[in-house]
């Protein structure tokens, strides 16, 4: 006896379960949903996939995403505890680990986050090993390292989330200072994603106009009008965050979407994300960094090579010590 649903669909051929633009997020705390629900909400791809040890919470936000399904374009939502159901993944978010506690570094929570990636990549390169690596999880620069070093992928296909994000936060608070748009103030912060990380004052321009051909000082100690505090206040941003309500998520849910975006849309798009930089800007340490980069379906395709002051080279070299004697402890 034919059922209601033979009777209504009169099958032609069997429907394809996994599409070019699938993405699995492993985390389902605050940080994994913000960027599960941006990458569903700004239509980045159609099919996610959550992954997390908490059965009950996950499935809890499965069914939660699932029930919204009719206003994501019908979008295919699922969740699992079991990493096949990530398979042909072409892109996996790493959220999982510890969170950052109020007053604690980002390098803190180094070793916790290594020893809950020997958990995740393998299981994440058996199943999907033509995907790329978006790390999420702090410290973000080192743990791509552990990422990298752990999955065996090419260095193109391991990126750290970085200093996108730090970016973006650049850019608001000079727009704050200008009253002009955030995208309309363009400004990189590079290096660590966290307290070394480099302003990158000597490019900073609003339509083309450098701030600094208006005036050599702005961002140095010399500066009148304070520009520098801004940078204070990036780095600050996050804790500042953590320290009122508890987590950040968000900013840097957003920040993953539109990352995502760029990967799987093949745009070309430069953000500032962590990549190997051994070689780059006189660095001799093999340790990831952020530099501007262009993005594409095969991950990072190329790396702008910015004009930096002598002392922006400096500070990136710092950067770069500070997280290869981190690295150097590690244990694997």
């Amino acid at each position: 006896m034919s059922t209601l649903k033979e009777k209504l669909l009169s099958v032609v051929a069997e429907p394809i379960t996994t599409g070019k633009n699938k993405i699995t997020v492993v985390g389902v705390g605050q940080v994994g949903m913000a960027c599960a629900f941006s990458i569903l909400t700004n239509n980045v791809s159609n099919e996610v996939v959550l992954i997390d040890v908490m059965a009950d919470k996950l499935k809890g936000e499965m069914m939660d995403l699932q029930h919204g399904s009719s206003f994501l374009n019908n979008a295919r939502i699922n969740a699992s505890t079991d990493y096949a159901a990530t398979a042909n993944s072409s892109l996996c978010v790493i959220t999982a680990g510890a969170r950052q506690r109020e007053g604690e570094t980002r390098l803190d929570l180094v070793q916790r986050n290594t020893d809950i990636f020997k958990g995740i990549i393998p299981q994440l390169v058996k199943f999907s090993p033509n995907a790329i690596l978006l790390v999420v999880s702090n410290p973000v620069d080192i743990l791509t390292y552990v990422a990298w070093k752990l999955s065996g992928f090419p260095k193109n296909r391991v990126i750290g989330s970085g200093t996108n994000l730090d970016s973006a936060r650049f850019r608001f608070l000079l727009s704050q200072k200008l009253n002009v748009a955030p995208t309309s103030c363009h400004g990189w912060i590079i290096g660590e994603h966290g307290d070394t990380s480099v302003p990158v004052w000597s490019g900073v321009n609003v339509a083309g106009v450098r701030l600094r051909d208006l005036d050599e000082n702005v961002g140095t100690e010399k500066d009148s009008e304070n520009f520098g505090d801004i940078h204070k206040q990036v780095v600050q941003s996050a804790y500042k965050v953590i320290q009122l309500k508890g987590y950040t998520s968000w900013a840097i849910g957003l920040s993953i979407s539109n990352l995502a975006s760029a990967i799987l849309r093949n745009s070309g798009q430069v953000h500032a994300v962590s990549t190997m930089c051994n070689g780059l800007h006189g660095i001799s340490e093999e340790v990831f960094l952020s530099v501007p980069c262009v993005l594409g379906e095969s991950g990072v395709t190329c790396i702008v090579q910015q004009k930096l002051t002598q002392k922006e080279q400096d500070l990136l070299k710092k950067s770069a010590v500070a997280m290869h004697d981190v690295q150097t402890g590690l244990k694997f």
